[in-house]
């Protein structure tokens, strides 16, 4: 138990700060690194290793990456982006822009890659206008999360939440539940940011900006844009998120004109190897108990199946995503789930609130880390001053998220969708 402990404390200190970097290890190789050491540890057999490696998960993402690949290959996010950020008249509106952009960008497809994608073109444009970077920078990350919210497909926890809940709560249902929840989530967040940074937003008119318009390959972002809508569909028709992805990629893959090899050229194949390698470390120190002792402690409060148990448990959800980040939360939250009264009703609560909660702190969520990172010194921000911006930030999201959760389920809508 000690030494899965100690492997999972360096490996999240890795992912969460890169402080090791006398070793020059980067997070994915943390992650594959933190693995092994696991295994070798005696946190986890080998064999146990190998079938902690959800491949549902890592074939969903899989797919997901494919079709984002194509639309980056079509260059379908510049494009977007560009709309924004060059015909926004004022620096609030500029701020709302890419606050709606970047969410609905994160609905479908992995955060992770719509902030890797987004961040160099969101920090060149308010260069050129001469904005501050940190106001948008932080809308960026704080939309990508909250944007992920909305589906299954959105960020790497609500895929795993998404398999785990494959025949308790669908694809469409899913959606359909969160969708108010998201646009009134992005519509605050833009709102609130532009509050905090009301001093260092400037008002009037903004500085004209000449960014060369990207060329779209129109062809591609459509068939890209179909597969989009294929793999939705056959999501929302039950079949597998895995294979629903797999099947649009592979359909978008035959229908594309493009070798497969360029668009496999710019997945994020570490991302993959940055999975599968913490699907070990978590499922070692998940061996262990730990988290499951911690859970243990509010089990009878969860259990009442009230709102105070409800609370007790979007409570617990939040704090720990700020200790082990929410993913690693997520991977083994998910095992708590059917214990809970309601079973539907927990793989809702911690899917939402495990999004919410990476807005929280600066190491909540992965998006937040690499869009800060990408920026490079213009994204440079303190642990207390991102707390300060995101515990307003997430509190509200929260409030607003389950209010709008807890009025349809007393309107009845969960009931018509087929829910508890």
């Amino acid at each position: 138990m000690t030494g899965a402990l100690v492997v999972f404390c360096l490996t999240y200190l890795v992912i969460a700060t890169q402080q090791l970097r006398f070793l020059n290890l980067d997070r994915p190789g943390g992650a594959v690194v933190g693995g092994v050491a696991m295994v070798i540890v005696g946190g986890l057999p080998m064999e146990e290793a190998l079938r902690a490696v959800d491949l549902h998960v890592l074939v969903l993402l899989f797919g997901v990456l494919v079709i984002a690949a194509h639309l980056q290959q079509a260059q379908f996010f510049r494009l977007a982006a560009f709309l924004v950020l060059t015909r926004a008249g004022s620096a609030r509106s500029l701020l709302f822009g890419l606050v709606f952009v970047a969410g609905a960008l994160s609905a479908l497809l992995v955060n992770d890659t719509v902030c890797v994608v987004l961040t160099p073109l969101v920090l060149a444009v308010v260069v050129e206008a001469r904005l501050p970077p940190l106001p948008y920078l932080l809308a960026l990350a704080s939309a990508a999360n909250v944007g992920g919210v909305v589906s299954f497909s959105g960020n790497p926890q609500n895929m795993i939440i998404g398999a785990a809940a494959h025949g308790t709560i669908g694809f469409g249902q899913y959606v359909l539940l969160t969708l108010p929840i998201g646009s009134a989530c992005l519509a605050l967040n833009a709102a609130l940011i532009a509050w905090l940074f009301r001093r260092e937003l400037p008002a009037g008119p903004l500085a004209s900006r000449s960014p060369p318009r990207p060329a779209v390959d129109r062809a591609l972002a459509i068939k890209a844009m179909a597969a989009l809508a294929l793999f939705a569909g056959l999501a929302v028709a039950g079949v597998t998120l895995a294979g629903a992805a797999m099947c649009a990629a592979a359909c978008l893959m035959v229908s594309s004109g493009k070798a497969a090899r360029a668009a496999f050229a710019t997945i994020d194949w570490t991302l993959l190897a940055f999975f599968g390698g913490l699907f070990v470390v978590v499922a070692g120190v998940a061996h262990a108990g730990v988290l499951d002792r911690v859970f243990d402690a509010v089990a009878p409060i969860v259990a009442r199946g009230d709102l105070l148990g409800d609370l007790a448990f979007i409570a617990l959800v939040v704090v720990i995503s700020q200790i082990v980040s929410n993913v690693p939360l997520v991977l083994v939250a998910v095992a708590w789930i059917p214990h809970m009264p309601d079973p539907t009703w927990g793989y809702i609560m911690l899917a939402v609130a495990s999004t919410l909660a990476g807005n929280l702190t600066l190491f909540g969520s992965i998006a937040n880390i690499i869009v800060m990172e990408g920026a490079g010194p213009r994204g440079e921000i303190g642990f207390w001053r991102f707390l300060r911006i995101g515990s307003v930030v997430t509190l509200v999201d929260l409030a607003v998220g389950f209010a709008i959760l807890y009025g349809e389920r007393a309107l009845g809508i969960a009931g018509w969708l087929g829910l508890s």
